[in-house]
C-alpha cells in the first residue's frame, strides 16, 4: 500500500454559509492532510493526500464533527492522481453546470458572539451586527451563489485592516464570514422619530430604550423584517398599538432575554427550553403564569403566550438595556408580508409606530419568525420562517422536471421542486393585497435563480379564486391542478413513508371539493395519488359565502336554518337571501363548525382574525370535562359516509351548562364522532393508520382528545412534526401529489 494517496472528496447538503472550510482546513492540519478545499456552487470540494489511515480520520471527521449550523449529506469519495501538495489551502469558489444548491437560513447570534457583544475589552463590544461563521444572516442578504461577500447585501461595506485579517485567517472562526462586520467598517443604526434623527449605535439603541419604557410603539429593524415592539408589561402602550394595527384581540409575541425570564411567565419544561434556545430560534406557544407580570391584553381570552428569545445582537442589546419582556409582533400590515425596506416601513409604519430604529444593512428579502405548537408533546410547526426556511425536504422519488407549487391563498408559502428534492419557502402570507402578491412573485423568482432551478410547470390548488391565479396566467407555464385536501392529506403523508394505505382526516376552514362545494370535514382512505373520498360531515349553507371565516354568526345561524331553527340575532333579508340559495354556498367545514359553536356560546360573533372563534373555543375547554354527545353516521347510496352535528346544538344553546362544558362537551363530541368514522373505515379498508391534518387540527385541545381516543380504538395515529397542517404545507402537499399522480 502506498505511503501517501490522493482522493477527491466531495461534500453536498448544507454545507455552504456555515463555516464548513475552515473547518476543513483546521480538520486538514490536525490529520496531516495536504491538498485543497472550495466551494463548487452548493457542494464543498476536497482534494485530500494523506496516509490511508489518516485520510480515513479525516474523512469519518467530515460528518461526525460537522460544524453545528452545517447539514452535510453523503461524502462522494473517490482516489484521484496525486498534486503532491506540500501543504492545505483554502481555494476560491467555482463554478460548475450542475449546482447542487443549498441555501443556508439565517442564524441566530451564537454564544461565543454574545460573549464578545457583553465583553468591554472587545472590539465588537456592543455592536449589534456582530457574528461569525457560526451565526448571523444569510438568506436574507444572499443575493446570488456562490455564498460569498460580493454576493451579499454586505458587499458594499468594505472590510477594515482588522475585519479583513480576520476574514483571512483560515484559523479565525470568522474566516470568511461573509457578513462580518465592526464598528469601523459595518452598518450602523439610526433612530428616528418624527422630525429628529439619531445616528450612532449607541445613540439609537438609548433613544429606543427610553422611548419604549415611556409606553411607545417603536418598529425594529431585524434580519428578516421590521417588529412592532412595546413594553410587554404596559397596558397602555399594548392598547395604543392594538388600536392602530388595528388588532383588537389576536394574541401578540413576546420576546424575553433569556430563559430565565421566560420561566417567570410560561409553564415551561427542560426539552421545551431546549427547543425555543436552539439555532431556529422559533416562537413556541407556551401556557401562561397565573402571576406572570405580562399584560392581559397580550392574548386576550387564551392561555398560551408565544414567546421567543432574542436571536440577532440587536435583541439582545435591546432586551438587556430595556430590563424586560417586549412584545415583538410582525412589521406589516394585517395579513401581508413582513415589511424589511427602511423607507417603506417609515412611509407604510408610520400610523402604527411612534418612532423607528432602522440600520443600513438592505435585506434582500423578508423572513417572518417561525411558530410552534405543543401537541401530544412535540412541538408542530404553525408557520415556517426566519432560521427555518427556506425548508429542505427529499422527495420519496424523483421529478421528471422542475415545478413551482404555489400553495394556497391563506398561509401561503410556495415550493420548488426538481429531482428528488423539495424547498418550502417562508412565511408569505396571505394573497389579499397587490404587496403580497409582489412578495409571491419575488419569492418565486429568488427560489429559482438562486438555486438554480428553471420551473417548467406551476402547480395550483383548485379554487380559481385564489390571489395567485394572475401571476400563473402571467407566467405562460402549464398548470396542474390539484385538490386542496388531496394536497393537505399528502404532506401528511410523506412524513410517514412506511405507511402504505392510510385513513386521513383533513378538516380546514373550507377548500374547494371535487364536488363544487366547500369542503373542510373530509375523510381519505389510500394513498398520495389515489386518495378516495370516504366520509365527510352533514354539509350546511354559510349565510355570505366568505364572510362566514370572520363573522362566527354567520356559521351559527346556518346550523339554525338547517335544521328549521329560527336564529333572531340573523337579520331576516339574509334569511330570505339564504332560502333562495343565494350567495349560500354548501360546506362541510369543521372550521365552521367551531365558529358556529363559539358564537352560540356566546364566546365569539364577530372575529377580528382569521381563528379567532376556534381558538377561544378551544381556551375555554381547555380544563373541563364536558359530557359526549352522539353524533349519528349514516353511510349515503354512494358509499360516503356523513356524521350529523345536528345533536350539538341543544347542547350548544342549554345556559344551563357552563360556558367551559359546552365548549368542552362539542370538542370531545367530534373526537368521538371522527373515532366512529375511522372505525367504519377500518372495516371497510382494513388500515389502521390514522392520519390528521388540515388547520383544525392546530386545535390541541381536539387533537388530543382525537389521538387518545383512536389510540385506545387500536389506532396507530400519525401528526405531523416537519410540515405545517394548516395551509402553510399545502404547496408541498401539492408537489406530493402531483409527483404520485
Amino acid at each position: 500500500m502506498p505511503e501517501r494517496i490522493a482522493q477527491h472528496i466531495t461534500i453536498s447538503g448544507r454545507v455552504q454559509g456555515v463555516g464548513f472550510r475552515p473547518f476543513v482546513y483546521r480538520l486538514a492540519q490536525q490529520h496531516q492532510i495536504t491538498g485543497w478545499v472550495r466551494n463548487l456552487d452548493g457542494t464543498v470540494e476536497i482534494h485530500a493526500e494523506g496516509r490511508p489511515a489518516h485520510l480515513q480520520l479525516f474523512s469519518d471527521a467530515l460528518l461526525n464533527e460537522a460544524p453545528p449550523l452545517s447539514a452535510p449529506g453523503l461524502l462522494a469519495i473517490a482516489t484521484c492522481e496525486p498534486e503532491h501538495a506540500a501543504a492545505f489551502a483554502i481555494r476560491n469558489s467555482a463554478a460548475s453546470n450542475q449546482a447542487d444548491i443549498h441555501l443556508p437560513p439565517d442564524g441566530f447570534v451564537c454564544a461565543d458572539c454574545l460573549a464578545e457583544l457583553h465583553d468591554p475589552a472587545n472590539r465588537r463590544h456592543r455592536y449589534s451586527f456582530i457574528n461569525c461563521t457560526q451565526c448571523g444572516p444569510r438568506y436574507t442578504l444572499i443575493t446570488a451563489l456562490p455564498y460569498d461577500r460580493p454576493n451579499t447585501t454586505m458587499r458594499d461595506f468594505a472590510l477594515c485592516a482588522d475585519c479583513q485579517r480576520e476574514y483571512d485567517n483560515p484559523l479565525d472562526r470568522r474566516f470568511h464570514a461573509e457578513p462580518i462586520a465592526c464598528p469601523v467598517c459595518g452598518p450602523h443604526l439610526q433612530f428616528v422619530s418624527g422630525d429628529e434623527k439619531l445616528d450612532g449605535d449607541e445613540a439609537a439603541l438609548a433613544a429606543a430604550v427610553t422611548a419604549l419604557r415611556a409606553g411607545k410603539v417603536i418598529a425594529v429593524k431585524g434580519i428578516g423584517g421590521y417588529h412592532l415592539m412595546c413594553d410587554a408589561t404596559n397596558d397602555a402602550a399594548i392598547a395604543t398599538l392594538r388600536t392602530r394595527k388595528p388588532r383588537p384581540a389576536k394574541p401578540l409575541a413576546v420576546m424575553l432575554r433569556d430563559l430565565d425570564a421566560l420561566r417567570v411567565v410560561v409553564h415551561t419544561m427542560p426539552e421545551l427550553e431546549a427547543f425555543i434556545a436552539s439555532p431556529e430560534r422559533p416562537i413556541v406557544l407556551l401556557p401562561k403564569r397565573a402571576d406572570s407580570r405580562l399584560s392581559e391584553l397580550i392574548a386576550p381570552g387564551l392561555a398560551e403566550i408565544g414567546c421567543l428569545l432574542p436571536y440577532s445582537p440587536l435583541h439582545a442589546l435591546l432586551l438587556n438595556d430595556f430590563g424586560g419582556p417586549l412584545v415583538a409582533t410582525s412589521g406589516n400590515l394585517s395579513g401581508e408580508p413582513v415589511l424589511t425596506d427602511n423607507a417603506e416601513a417609515q412611509t407604510r409604519l408610520a400610523h402604527l409606530a411612534d418612532a423607528f430604529l432602522h440600520h443600513n444593512r438592505p435585506i434582500v428579502r423578508p423572513a417572518d419568525d417561525p411558530v410552534y405548537r405543543v401537541i401530544a408533546s412535540q412541538p408542530r410547526p404553525l408557520r415556517l420562517g426566519r432560521g427555518l426556511a427556506p425548508l429542505e425536504l427529499e422527495l420519496p422519488m424523483s421529478l421528471p422536471e422542475p415545478v413551482l407549487a404555489l400553495g394556497s391563498h391563506m398561509k401561503n408559502t410556495l415550493c420548488l421542486a426538481w429531482g428528488n428534492r423539495a424547498i418550502v419557502s417562508p412565511h408569505i402570507g396571505e394573497l389579499d393585497t397587490l404587496r403580497s402578491l409582489d412578495t409571491l412573485a419575488q419569492v418565486a423568482a429568488d427560489l429559482q435563480r438562486l438555486y438554480q432551478v428553471q420551473a417548467s410547470k406551476l402547480i395550483v390548488d383548485r379554487h380559481p379564486g385564489y390571489g395567485y391565479r394572475r401571476f400563473a396566467r402571467d407566467s405562460g407555464l402549464p398548470l396542474a391542478e390539484v385538490w386542496h385536501h388531496r394536497a393537505h392529506a399528502s404532506a401528511m403523508a410523506w412524513e410517514f413513508p412506511l405507511v402504505d394505505e392510510w385513513i386521513v382526516f383533513a378538516w380546514d376552514g373550507v377548500g374547494l371539493g371535487e364536488d363544487g362545494t366547500l369542503w373542510g370535514g373530509e375523510a381519505f382512505t389510500g394513498a398520495p395519488g389515489g386518495w378516495k373520498h370516504a366520509a365527510s360531515m352533514r354539509p350546511f349553507r354559510l349565510p355570505g359565502g366568505d364572510k362566514a371565516g370572520r363573522e362566527p354568526w354567520r356559521a351559527a345561524a346556518a346550523l339554525l336554518w338547517e335544521t328549521g331553527q329560527a336564529a333572531p340575532f340573523a337579520p331576516e333579508p339574509l334569511h330570505q337571501a339564504w332560502s333562495a340559495r343565494l350567495n349560500s354556498p354548501s360546506s362541510s367545514s369543521v372550521g365552521r363548525l367551531f365558529d358556529a359553536a363559539a358564537a352560540l356560546i356566546g364566546i365569539c360573533t364577530h372575529a377580528s382574525f382569521e381563528g379567532e372563534g376556534p381558538m377561544r373555543l378551544e381556551a375555554m375547554a381547555a380544563n373541563t370535562e364536558g359530557e359526549v354527545i352522539a353524533l349519528p353516521l349514516e353511510r349515503d347510496p354512494l358509499g360516503l359516509w356523513h356524521t350529523d352535528w345536528a345533536p350539538l346544538l341543544p347542547m350548544l344553546g342549554d345556559s344551563a351548562l357552563s360556558a367551559a362544558e359546552r365548549a368542552s362537551s362539542f370538542h370531545l363530541s367530534l373526537a368521538q364522532a371522527l373515532v366512529e368514522q375511522a372505525t367504519q373505515l377500518r372495516a371497510q379498508t382494513g388500515s389502521q393508520s390514522v392520519g390528521l391534518t388540515g388547520g383544525v387540527f392546530q386545535n390541541r385541545v381536539l387533537a388530543e382528545a382525537a389521538l387518545g381516543r383512536l389510540q385506545a380504538a387500536g389506532f396507530k395515529v400519525h401528526l405531523p412534526q416537519r410540515v405545517p397542517v394548516n395551509d402553510a404545507g399545502l404547496s408541498f402537499g401539492q408537489i406530493i401529489e402531483f409527483l404520485h399522480a
